[in-house]
C-alpha cells in the first residue's frame, strides 16, 4: 500500500552501517529523510549518495538526519563506501540500511514492479517529529536527484509547520511567504507585525515570519 501524506511513517529495525537501529528511536524527536537507491556500484547511486555526504552539515542545521537504503547486503554497502569517496571526494557520514529481504522496501511502496520487480526506485520520505510523512518524491532510477532542492523544501515544511504561511513557487529561505486564506486580514495584522501586501484579496505577502 502506498505512503500518503500525513501517514504514520512504519517502523522497522534494520542493520545498517553505523549498526543496527530501530528506526523511530535513531529518527528521535527530530525530523529525518529515508531516501532509497536501486543498488550498491552503480554510477548515479555513487554520485547521489557522495552528494547527501557533502550536504550533511546543512540537514545538521535543520535537525534532519539522513538515511538510505537498498535491498543489497550490508557488506556491500561497506565495501562501496570507498568508491564514494573516491569518486565524489566526500566520505559516507550517515547510516546505509541493508534490506536484502526487501521487507522495508515493500513497507514503504519503494519497489515499482512496472520499473523493476527487485531493485527499489529512487523514492524520498521526509518524515516530521510526530513521525509522519510530510513529504514523498518518486524518480525513476536513470534520473538522479536534487539535494539542494530536498534542503529548499525541508526550508518549507518547516516554516510552514510553526507560521500560518505558505511559500510560492521557487520560493528560497529568507524570502517573502503567503499567509494562508484561512487567516482573516485583523488576524494578520496580529500574527504579522512586519506587515502584508495584499497582492489579491487571497494572495497576501509577508516577510519571512522568523527571520529578524
Amino acid at each position: 500500500m502506498a505512503i500518503r501524506l500525513g501517514d504514520v511513517a512504519p517502523d522497522f529495525s534494520a542493520d545498517t552501517t553505523d549498526g543496527r537501529i530501530n528506526f523511530h528511536e535513531w529518527k528521535g524527536n527530530g525530523w529525518a529523510v529515508l531516501f532509497s537507491h536501486p543498488k550498491d556500484f552503480t554510477p548515479v547511486c555513487t554520485t547521489e549518495l557522495g552528494t547527501v555526504a557533502r550536504l550533511k552539515s546543512e540537514f545538521d542545521k535543520r535537525n534532519t538526519k539522513v538515511i538510505g537504503l537498498s535491498v543489497d547486503p550490508i557488506e556491500d554497502h561497506k565495501r562501496w563506501a570507498g568508491d564514494i569517496k573516491d569518486v565524489t571526494g566526500s566520505a559516507l557520514n550517515f547510516p546505509l540500511i541493508a534490506d536484502p529481504d526487501r521487507a522495508i522496501a515493500l513497507s514503504y511502496d519503494m519497489i515499482h514492479p512496472n520499473a523493476s520487480a527487485t531493485a527499489t526506485v529512487r523514492s524520498v520520505f521526509v518524515i516530521g517529529p510526530d513521525n509522519t510523512v510530510k513529504l514523498t518524491l518518486t524518480y525513476p532510477a536513470s534520473t538522479g536527484r536534487n539535494f539542494d532542492e530536498l534542503l529548499r523544501v525541508i526550508d518549507s515544511l518547516q516554516l510552514t509547520a510553526n507560521y500560518s504561511v505558505a511559500t510560492p513557487a521557487d520560493w528560497k529561505y529568507g524570502e517573502d511567504v503567503i499567509i494562508v486564506p484561512a487567516v482573516s486580514d485583523e488576524d494578520a495584522k496580529k500574527k504579522f507585525p512586519k506587515g502584508f501586501t495584499a497582492k489579491k484579496p487571497y494572495l497576501r505577502v509577508t516577510p519571512q515570519p522568523d527571520r529578524p
